[in-house]
């Protein structure tokens, strides 16, 4: 049974850092990429960060320079480490794992809530 289990969100002021942490099991880890997503009521999944399986990362541009992913493949966990936070990232978080190596899936997570207060 494949399961992302997203842990870390909650309240935090803005300027405050927030970790967001991603489990998984029942999936070929070192093999996927890794990814947070996040959304909010009324509007689309926003991809927050990607890593793929070399380690490679990338960003979405209202996040690039304050958030940081990174994996462990032993631990099989991706962890998103949010710096400088805003009211605006104020989302549901979700944890995406999206294999295209020897096999095809995608998998998500349940979400994590993440409040940035002014």
């Amino acid at each position: 049974q494949v399961q992302l289990v997203e842990s870390g969100g909650g309240l935090v002021q803005a300027g405050g850092s927030l970790t967001l942490s991603c489990e998984a099991s029942g999936i070929v880890f070192i093999l996927s990429a890794m990814a947070w997503y996040r959304q909010t009521p009324g509007k689309a999944r926003e991809l927050v960060a990607t890593i793929n399986i070399g380690g490679n990362t990338n960003y979405g541009d209202s996040v690039k320079g304050r958030f940081t992913i990174s994996r462990d493949n032993a631990k099989k966990t991706v962890t998103l480490q949010m710096n400088s936070l805003k009211t605006e990232d104020t989302a549901t978080y979700f944890c995406n794992a999206r294999r295209r190596v020897g096999a095809e899936n995608e998998h998500w997570g349940q979400g994590t809530q993440v409040t940035v207060s002014s």
